[in-house]
């Protein structure tokens, strides 16, 4: 009898440049991996794949192998995509989404590989019930199939996540351009902030930075943000198991943060906007929010990380109004920021140079698509008194 109770590869998958941080945090749950460009592979059963949706903050989805074979051609990813026993792992009247990453030679559009992996599982539940699962575009319906073929090697994919793990839930205001939560956990994980430390947001925007590191000071899994998994649909779903992660998960989260995190913005449109959010992360008494210039921003005394995404200018013009900004920003960070790690995150390199302060480490991301970095600084040196007014 098939069993997705198994060992077989896991694939987290993530944005490029996020591997790092992605396979850190697995690190931290026990799990020995393998860095990837674009994700982290482990092993496990669904059982890790239901834990690893409940708790990773950095990673995309997370996908448990099914089967590994040769292809050549979309006909014979369809035999072998048919010969696995579908009526055993979800139910007839069920529904399927498939989504794929290809690089083949006779694969110039990916829903063509997709739609004979839909025909094959659909031709299966006929020839062995009689009826047939409904499908669709909706990866929060039902079960969720990956395949990942490259040349002559395929595998195919219980995508156990669904919708993407960057929706946690919580964002009901977007405001303008926000910062992937995902993004945003795994930034925030390049600074190497300790939970336990004082966090600074200036420029908050809508508050994903600053609400991702509530969650992470108060320990909440953002898993448990969430009501629905794809791995719910699967007929091995064990909902006892699944109550039983989340009830440890609940019995773990920390009543208030350690340290005090801080948010501001110079629109108060935009803290309304991140107190919304943080309200229905319930992260909202946790975070300190004010209206004010980043200058004027609180720096508790203590030590911490200070976390800015400012404007990065993508109209014809708009750089080279906002260099005066980004300086800013770096006499901000030696006068007020004595004894703390400080992360600047732009899609700008030339306005990155004007902060004017020798970078301790550059961490390369994308978000969506711009190719961008964290400059992390260490902000140790310097006497306490050049802070200025902080509370």
């Amino acid at each position: 009898m098939f069993t997705l109770a198994r060992e077989s590869s896991i694939l987290v998958s993530c944005p490029k440049g996020m591997a790092p941080y992605v396979a850190l945090e697995m690190g931290e749950l026990g799990y020995e991996t393998q860095e990837l460009e674009a994700g982290v592979r482990t092993t496990g059963t669904l059982h890790d794949c239901m834990r690893l949706n409940l708790h990773l903050r950095c990673g995309h989805r997370v996908h448990y192998r099914l089967k590994r074979f040769g292809a050549l051609h979309p006909d014979m990813v369809y035999r072998e995509v048919n010969s696995i026993p579908w009526e055993e792992i979800f139910a007839a009247d069920g529904y399927l989404s498939v989504h794929s990453s290809v690089v083949h030679p006779t694969i110039s559009d990916t829903r063509f590989p997709n739609l004979r992996i839909k025909d094959a599982v659909v031709d299966r539940f006929s020839q062995k019930t009689g009826s047939r699962p409904d499908s669709g575009p909706d990866e929060g319906k039902g079960v969720c199939l990956f395949l990942h073929w490259r040349e002559k090697k395929a595998e195919l994919f219980l995508d156990t996540t669904g919708i993407p793990l960057p929706k946690r839930g919580y964002r009901l205001n977007p405001f303008r351009a926000p910062m992937q939560e995902t993004l945003a956990a795994s930034v925030i994980r390049a600074t190497f902030w300790d939970p336990a430390d004082n966090f600074v947001n200036p420029m908050c925007g809508s508050g994903t930075l600053a609400i991702e590191a509530a969650l992470m000071a108060r320990n909440i899994a953002p898993g448990l943000l969430r009501e629905s998994f794809a791995f719910m649909h699967l007929s091995e779903f064990d909902a006892s198991a699944w109550q039983q992660m989340r009830t440890e998960a609940e019995a773990a989260i920390l009543p208030r943060p350690k340290g005090r995190i801080i948010a501001s913005d110079i629109d108060p449109q935009a803290v309304d906007a991140a107190r919304d959010n943080a309200r229905q992360a319930g992260v909202e008494e946790n975070i300190e929010f004010t209206v004010c210039d980043f200058r004027q921003t609180t720096v508790p005394e203590g030590k911490g990380a200070v976390l800015v995404n400012p404007e990065y200018g993508e109209r014809l013009g708009e750089a080279d109004e906002l260099g005066e900004t980004y300086q800013a920003v770096g006499d901000f960070l030696k006068q007020r920021c004595a004894g703390y790690r400080a992360g600047i995150f732009t899609c700008n390199l030339a306005l990155a140079k004007r902060i004017g302060l020798r970078a301790e480490r550059k961490a390369p991301f994308f978000s969506a698509k711009f190719s961008c970095t964290l400059f992390v600084y260490n902000m140790w040196e310097g006497a306490a008194a050049k802070r200025g007014a902080s509370a």
